[in-house]
């Protein structure tokens, strides 16, 4: 029994490779629909689950608002989302026009490309068909960690957490996350509706991954904010959010990888484009003194 696609089956269309490939695992005891029975069953739970957190946190978030004397952080809002458009388009003009990051970008696209139309795509699909590592909690726990709106609705309860309790450093890079993972999310979901191929379920909208460019997005900001002690884990579930994406059949290799070229582009661009200097958790600002500003230096502020 012969796995490979020919060139002529891979020849007539992105549908008929995702067919093709579910017919030869299933003639093998295997098969993405057998060995996740009910999977749209499964990802309906999980979406029900992602909306109960999320209720959640608009339940605490109305707590805070109804009971504290004054709601800081909805202030907060007021004032950064009149801003809010503006430094999405800077953020977004910065990290496409910068030259490294377009040539990261088009050299993971054209890597895309070649195991898409190359057979490497259909190998590794039939190998994690016939072999899967994730099941059940884990598989659900998975994605719905990796789901960008898990990220979105944690970075929105961080962001109104650090503002009603006035830390704008922290609050800052709330804000920064959240500006990264909305540039991400714009861009991910763009370039699906342009290349609309299936994924190896059968499912649309394949490429690029949305999970995996959101989880490395979020990975990256973390790293600039916090060094690797934070980095290191976070792109460790990153990564393990990729290989579930590929596991369970949601996605080919090479969504997963041009996914997260993406998210590792817009984070690290974003959070560094933001981020302050910083000396033993102080932030290091310029100071000047004297009406011509002959008095020169620099000064440590810390918000406590």
């Amino acid at each position: 029994m012969t796995f490979r696609a020919s060139r002529r089956q891979r020849s007539n269309g992105n549908s008929n490779k995702v067919d093709n490939i579910k017919l030869k695992v299933q003639n093998c005891g295997g098969g993405y629909e057998n060995r996740h029975i009910g999977s749209e069953i499964r990802q309906s739970v999980a979406w029900r689950t992602l909306r109960a957190i999320t209720i959640v946190i608009c339940i605490l978030a109305a707590q805070t608002a109804v009971f504290a004397e004054n709601a800081p952080w909805l202030e907060a809002i007021k004032s950064d989302f009149n801003e809010f458009p503006d430094r999405f388009i800077e953020d977004s003009r910065d990290t496409f026009i910068n030259e490294n990051n377009f040539m990261a970008l088009v050299m993971a696209g054209a890597a895309s490309f070649v195991m898409h139309n190359g057979g490497i795509d259909d190998n590794i699909a039939e190998d994690f068909a016939r072999d899967n590592r994730f099941h059940g909690f884990a598989d659900e726990s998975l994605y719905i960690i990796g789901t960008p709106e898990t990220h979105f609705a944690a970075t929105a309860l961080w962001y109104a957490v650090e503002a009603q309790n006035g830390d704008e450093l922290s609050k800052e890079r709330a804000l920064t996350m959240m500006t990264a993972l909305s540039v991400n999310g714009v861009v991910t979901l763009g370039l699906k509706v342009i290349r609309h191929n299936d994924t190896p379920n059968g499912h649309s909208l394949a490429w690029p991954s949305g999970h995996t460019s959101s989880s490395f997005t979020v990975a990256s900001v973390l790293h600039e904010y916090y060094g690797l002690k934070v980095g290191i884990p976070a792109y460790i579930i990153a990564s393990v959010v990729a290989y579930r994406m590929m596991d369970t059949g949601d996605h080919w290799a090479s969504d997963v990888v041009f996914g997260g070229t993406l998210g590792w582009v817009v984070g690290h661009t974003v959070a560094n484009k933001h981020k302050k200097l910083e000396v033993a958790g102080f932030s290091v600002i310029p100071y000047w003194a004297g009406e011509e500003k002959t008095a020169l230096g620099v000064g440590l502020v810390r918000t406590f």
